[in-house]
């Protein structure tokens, strides 16, 4: 059987947002700003990172506890049908 080896998804996010980073650098090194402006514009694009991957994080975190409690439920149904299921057998 073969193996995949192809680039997975978190490789592929790494490659793109290192790119968008890469290209956003070298677009501030030809801009044509002071470096007040430019020191300027980095902190607040650092900021609205900042914020934006908090974001993410926190709606990680959400999709990642809704999954554990269906899967958490879906594992007590299972029980449930189980011990119903040798109960019937048993009687």
């Amino acid at each position: 059987m073969a193996r995949d080896e192809g680039a997975g998804a978190g490789s592929v996010m790494l490659a793109f947002i290192l790119g968008a980073v890469s290209g956003a650098a070298v677009a501030l090194l030809y801009a044509p700003a002071t470096g007040k402006e430019t020191r300027e514009l980095l902190s607040e694009r650092a900021r609205e990172g900042r914020e934006r991957a908090r974001e993410a994080a926190e709606r990680g975190r959400q999709v990642f506890n809704e999954g554990r409690d269906s899967l958490a439920s879906a594992i007590e149904k299972g029980r449930e049908a189980y011990q119903q299921a040798r109960a019937r057998e048993n009687a």
